[in-house]
């Protein structure tokens, strides 16, 4: 692989990062230093540390240096569509958006269901930028009949168990992976939505659906799964997760058990967190996705929630598709957007406007998955290895085709205008150039 190609290089022996504002929600960690990195590991924090001729020197001046970002949910095809991603295209795109831990579906061909395609992803990772995990498949095939190999996939490096865009419908089913799941401590991450009030739903049901004539998909296809879920969670003890939650009925279930004290999270992507169905109004087929993009209370209704802690963290659902299936008809072409790369200026202009301060929103991509999956990076410490985000919080861009790096370009937020932005990304002796 030549990552060269890809405008990610090796990091130079010396680096030192100057003037920069360090935040580690790990450490609590929160001063203004210096940051000098040897051959990919933090030598020394501290304040005005003198630049020498072999060091490489980045001014931080204005901008934060934090930890790498994690992502919990991200589609990155191999094996079987590799035509629409790789791990390595994947990675390079997850890198360039600030992300240095990926949590990779198990909705591939064949299905990531056993020990051996743990480790397939893991193996094609190592000489990577990124740190991936593997989410295991609930079900074997994802065909919500028998339970796959969970204690084995675990033992292989599996960080949790999903049937990923297939809901599991067989209600026992579900009850054991959470009962078989509580032995290894890990999430079990459900679709959470009915497919039979799904139906034949593209967009949202609402005014916008009936104003194009497009089959609706209603708001409770998702909050009745939400509730079922919960409710068998709650019955056996068991941990659970709710990906890309998109509606206000589903956030004031989560809400209530939350307060129950059901060990449940939940994550919103960045379209759910900051788009509506309007953005289909030219019939785009780069923002159908699954859930669909609800309607404006529906987002308000989101960023309350991450307000008030009842959602998690953001999580990009990042699923690249080819052109050609993208541009199919509306009801033909299939779901999903990519993420990686827009991820944080999206989330940061829209939750900025909330008044969420960039520590809090910074959370929302760091210690906060981190905690749900129990996956760490390398704290901002002297003998760590760097695993480091330069991000101007206050930059004001363009997303274009430009900065995608991944093979595919399913992205309903090009053309748009984003604040803030991850500048560089450093991590395994990796480091991003500038596109600023």
């Amino acid at each position: 692989m030549n990552l060269k190609n890809r405008f990610i290089k090796k990091i130079d022996k010396y680096v030192l990062l100057k003037n920069g504002n360090i935040y580690d929600p790990f450490l609590e960690l929160c001063s203004h230093k210096d940051i000098l990195i040897k051959n990919g590991v933090i030598e020394a924090i501290k304040n005005n540390i003198p630049p020498k001729p072999i060091h490489k020197v980045l001014d931080c001046k204005n901008l934060i240096i934090t930890n790498g970002f994690i992502d919990l949910h991200s589609h990155f095809r191999d094996p079987g569509f590799e035509y629409k991603e790789t791990i390595e295209s994947g990675s390079v795109s997850a890198f360039y958006g600030g992300y240095t831990r990926v949590c990779v579906m198990p909705n591939t061909s064949p299905v990531i269901d056993c020990p051996e395609l743990v480790k397939y992803v893991l193996d094609k990772s190592n000489q990577l930028p990124v740190y991936l995990y593997p989410i295991g498949a609930i079900t074997k095939g994802q065909k919500g009949k028998e339970l796959a190999e969970i204690g084995e996939m675990v033992n292989a490096g599996a960080v949790g168990i999903s049937d990923d865009g297939i809901p599991v419908q067989n209600s026992q089913i579900l009850r054991y992976a959470l009962e078989y799941s509580k032995k290894y401590e890990i999430p079990v991450i459900n679709h959470a939505e009915d497919i039979f009030l799904v139906n034949e739903g593209i967009m949202n049901e609402g005014i916008a659906s009936l104003r194009l004539g497009i089959p609706g998909n209603p708001d409770i296809s998702e909050s009745t799964m939400v509730h079922r879920d919960l409710t068998i969670a709650s019955y056996v003890d068991g941990k659970i997760h709710i990906p890309h939650v998109s509606t206000k009925k589903s956030v004031e279930i989560i809400r209530d058990f939350k307060k129950l004290g059901l060990n449940v999270t939940a994550e919103v992507t960045p379209h759910h967190l900051t788009l509506t169905d309007v953005f289909l109004n030219n019939y785009n087929t780069n923002a159908k996705v699954a859930p669909p993009l609800r309607s404006s209370s529906d987002k308000s209704a989101l960023i309350e929630a991450v307000k008030d802690g009842t959602i998690d963290c953001i999580a990009t659902d990042h699923a690249p598709h080819s052109i050609d299936e993208k541009e199919k008809d509306i009801k033909n072409a299939p779901c999903g957007m990519i993420g990686l790369e827009s991820a944080f200026g999206l989330v940061n202009k829209e939750l900025s406007h909330a008044k969420i301060d960039v520590k809090s929103i910074i959370n929302l991509f760091t210690i906060n998955p981190s905690k749900i999956i129990n996956i760490s990076p390398n704290f901002i410490k002297e003998g760590n290895k760097a695993e480091l985000n330069i991000i101007d919080p206050n930059y004001k861009w363009i997303f274009s085709q430009e900065h995608i790096h991944s093979k595919s370009k399913n992205s309903a937020v090009i053309g748009m205008d984003l604040i803030g932005k991850i500048l560089f990304t450093i991590n395994k002796g990796y480091i991003t150039s500038s596109e600023k």
